[in-house]
């Protein structure tokens, strides 16, 4: 079985680099999973339809298998000292990045998407390996904390890994939302089970198989497969911390879940971000920036924008700025650095898009570029679409389209822009384009949205992995990155050691003259500014 993924035809570059996934690489990956109890699905090349995989699934004894493993190598793992569990993840940082024309290729046939998004995934997962191995240490330390009587009750919080952790991650960025959410984890002392999608399987087994070459112990990290109404509930109820990325409305049934299970969960689910053209923005690079913005991944992202209210001042030249660049976009998912945009990655965001465009489209939206797919490339691309005089009653006013497709909007004010980027119930990213920094974090300030990026679309506050990253409202909860994106895989303890005096009259003391001594250090305390 050997998969191709050749040049489109039409708007792809003229230069073509026809490569396959090897027979044996294929075999391999999929050997990886913890899988085999129930039928196998088969998974095709979205860009072309082509098979690549007959994937086998698991069954509940499969799972059951996979969690009894993690349990025993879990108290071996956080047994390790922290410095040789981040050690590991800086040789994987390394390996990822001399080792990623064979994942770029795994990620391009899986997803659909062009190189250079593919490459994303690769540099965000690289970034985090850095981050968390560098950081974690001083993030998870034990640490001195004020006792309860001066000097007398000395406390230390330490912290304990939840367990075995599931990371149930999704097919648009599979490579960045299994690994770079699996590492703190890891590193943190848990065991993880992952449960990638079914078409970007192999992207998820890859970067598992990368871990164990670069050190990670067997059994530390396994990979389950199946679909989420078949196996989803089976991994929660047997989780002891569940990290999901995905649609709101999943989002809400694992919180449910977990919730019954009282173990924490993180979710990072949909949004119908906005993007912001003040009346002072530089045209060239707001169009520029809204090109990256709008359709990175074919507009397959959470951080996607599918909004853009520019100021009236500013809108014409914007207008016909940004549909200059979107006329300059070449389609294709050849594996090579050549195509602006790839393909959808399934039939039914293919559907989901059209029907979004069509309805705009019968109820009097303009169509100012793109609105149509593109079969003589692949059987779901779809071109960049770009749509005017979107009205409340059309489908892709206020739902999430996840496809690559924006509606452009005149506002008069900053006040109305505001106004109009918060009137929706998500709240994940945003973006403000202005030539004054000071005024766009002021209003990035006012704006509901878990990021906001000033001057970029996604990429410099998804990239800033120092900084968290979560939504508000519909979005989610929970965050990945910086301090809590590791902080939410463990458990804090703390140890209070009580010296020479007890918490409690001494011998012969009445509780009256006790209560009278606390009263009295409590008001000392107060005064000399004690914590």
């Amino acid at each position: 079985m050997t998969t191709v993924i050749p040049q489109p035809a039409g708007t792809a570059s003229s230069t073509s680099s026809e490569r396959a996934l090897p027979v044996e690489l294929v075999k391999r990956l999929a050997a990886r999973a913890v899988a085999g109890g129930a039928p196998s699905v088969e998974v095709a090349a979205p860009a072309t339809g082509s098979k690549i995989v007959d994937l086998p699934q698991s069954s509940i004894e499969d799972i059951d298998k996979a969690f009894a493993t993690a349990r025993i190598a879990q108290r071996e793992w956080a047994a390790r000292p922290i410095g040789e569990r981040t050690a590991i993840f800086k040789r994987f940082h390394d390996l990822i990045l001399s080792e990623q024309s064979e994942i770029l290729d795994i990620l391009q046939i899986e997803t659909g998407k062009a190189r250079t998004h593919a490459f994303d995934e690769v540099g965000d997962v690289a970034i985090n390996a850095r981050y968390y191995a560098n950081a974690s240490k001083s993030l998870l330390e034990s640490r001195g904390r004020n006792g309860l009587l001066l000097f007398l009750t000395q406390v230390n919080e330490i912290k304990r890994p939840k367990g075995v952790v599931t990371i149930i991650s999704p097919w648009n960025c599979p490579l960045a939302l299994s690994a770079s959410d699996a590492i703190p984890a890891l590193i943190a002392g848990n065991a993880v089970i992952s449960r990638p999608d079914n078409q970007t399987a192999l992207t998820a087994l890859w970067a598992n198989e990368l871990a164990e070459r670069a050190g990670l112990p067997a059994g530390v990290w396994q990979v389950v497969l199946g679909r989420g109404s078949n196996i989803g509930g089976e991994l929660i109820s047997r989780a002891d911390y569940v990290d999901y990325t995905g649609s709101t409305a999943t989002g809400r049934h694992i919180a449910a879940q977990a919730a019954s299970r009282l173990i924490g969960y993180s979710l990072e689910l949909g949004g119908k971000n906005p993007m912001l053209v003040l009346a002072d923005a530089d045209i060239k690079k707001s169009a520029e920036g809204a090109i990256r913005a709008c359709f990175s991944s074919a507009g397959q992202l959470c951080e996607s924008m599918e909004r853009i209210y520019v100021h009236t001042e500013a809108y014409d030249a914007f207008v016909k700025a940004f549909l200059a660049e979107v006329a300059k976009m070449e389609l294709g998912a050849d594996l090579a650095y050549n195509s602006d945009m790839g393909s959808l990655t399934f039939d039914r965001q293919l559907t989901a898009v059209s029907a979004h465009v069509e309805d705009a489209r019968a109820k009097g939206a303009t169509v100012l570029a793109g609105g149509k797919a593109r079969p003589e490339l692949g059987p779901y691309f779809y071109e960049p679409t770009v749509l005017a005089d979107v009205t409340p009653e059309m489908s892709v006013y206020r739902d999430e389209t996840f496809g690559p497709v924006v509606s452009i909007y005149r506002v008069d004010s900053d006040a109305e822009a505001i106004e109009q980027a918060n009137d929706t119930s998500y709240g994940l990213n945003a973006c403000i384009f202005t030539r004054d920094t000071s005024r766009g974090r002021t209003i990035a300030a006012q704006l509901n949205s878990g990021a906001v990026n000033i001057n970029e679309g996604f990429i410099a506050a998804w990239g800033s992995v120092d900084a968290p990253s979560g939504g508000l409202g519909d979005s989610g909860t929970g965050r990945r990155h910086g301090s809590e994106g590791i902080l939410k895989y463990v458990d804090s303890q703390t140890i209070a050691a009580q010296h020479l005096l007890p918490v409690a009259p001494l011998p012969g003391m009445s509780d009256e003259t006790w209560a009278s001594t606390m009263t009295f250090a409590l008001r000392a305390m107060r005064f000399l500014g004690v914590k």
